[in-house]
């Protein structure tokens, strides 16, 4: 199983986001150090924090790093041009040396379609409609592409990505339509933070089944993204981490879920939080009862500081990595009734 983390590249407006920047640079150097898999960084527009926006953040992430993958968890695509898009992040791709991965997502916040002047509804279709002309345009295809977003006949790409084909692209999701829509469009599932268990095995089987239905191969990326926190116990942990979570989630005004969240609840089964005997063996199960292959985790939180996620990364990278860098085989056949991997 691959370990990457989330970046939170986002600060209190009345400090500095030069450190700031800093910082998350000093935690992408750790995390490469550490055996990370990858690093990820969120995207929104109108923030409350100073948020840095990913695309030229991760341009300066690649200058920074050598090895580790850099990618967006995830990139609201559906507020921007598809076809700067498809630009932006073939030229990502080029300077990063073919270790951008691709996350997008249709976005929870109203203001923010209002603000592009993208309909509420449209967001939807957007994302549908991007997917092939991402893959198109990277592919080296000319072609004829009009939308809500304008129109451009025969467009194509001078500039192609490092990676063939472009870089991978994932689908992010929470409810099962959006699942659906994942598989419809041949794209892996980003599992978001939330659901327990039994919930991911139920829509997985969905994911599975849609894939298998329409002829898409099962085997590939199952990547997900959890809330992190290694203590020397599980209270310890939870102690440490729940006032930072708390504090996060209240934030959230736009996402239901989240007003609504049962933190203790949360914490047990969704997150990602105890010791390092105990964090393994949820990986484990993660890997081998619903075939997860990358969790993404976020190890600073509102109110963290510096430190702490640094030294989140560094336990991380000593107590965890190193036991679960080797794949055991998932034994997911079932949940997709006469389907074998």
């Amino acid at each position: 199983m691959k370990i990457s983390c989330f970046l939170s590249a986002q600060f209190d407006p009345s400090a500095s986001a030069a450190e700031g920047i800093d910082g998350v640079l000093a935690q992408a150097a750790a995390a490469e150090a550490a055996g990370f898999h990858a690093v990820y960084l969120g995207h929104h527009y109108l923030a409350r924090s100073a948020f840095v926006q990913p695309v030229p953040l991760a341009g300066y992430l690649a200058h920074a790093t050598s090895r580790v993958r850099i990618g967006f968890g995830v990139l609201l695509a559906p507020l921007l041009n598809p076809v700067a898009l498809a630009e932006d992040l073939a030229s990502l791709d080029v300077l990063c040396g073919g270790r951008l991965t691709v996350g997008i997502g249709a976005g929870y916040r109203k203001r923010e379609t209002t603000a592009f002047g993208v309909a509420w509804e449209d967001r939807l279709r957007r994302l549908r409609e991007y997917v092939p002309i991402l893959r198109a345009l990277w592919n080296g295809e000319t072609i004829d592409a009009a939308g809500s977003w304008g129109e451009v006949p025969g467009a194509s790409l001078a500039l192609r990505p490092a990676q063939p084909g472009g870089p991978p692209l994932w689908i992010g999701a929470f409810a099962e339509p959006a699942v659906r829509r994942a598989a419809r469009l041949d794209a892996p599932w980003l599992i978001g933070p939330k659901g327990n268990d039994a919930e991911l095995a139920r829509l997985l089987g969905i994911y599975r089944a849609d894939l298998a239905e329409r002829g898409f191969p099962l085997d590939r990326e199952y990547p997900m993204s959890r809330e992190a926190y290694l203590g020397d116990s599980y209270p310890a942990a939870v102690a440490a981490v729940r006032p930072h979570l708390q504090r996060q989630y209240a934030g959230y005004k736009s996402w239901d879920d989240a007003q609504s969240l049962d933190l203790d609840r949360y914490l047990a089964e969704d997150c990602l939080v105890g010791s390092a005997d105990e964090i393994v063996a949820k990986l484990r199960r993660w890997e081998t009862q619903l075939g997860i292959t990358e969790v993404s985790l976020r190890h600073q939180f509102v109110g963290a500081s510096q430190d702490e996620a640094m030294e989140q990364l560094a336990r991380f990278g000593a107590e965890v990595i190193p036991r679960v860098a080797t794949t055991v085989a998932p034994r997911i056949a079932a949940t997709v009734p006469g389907v074998t991997r």
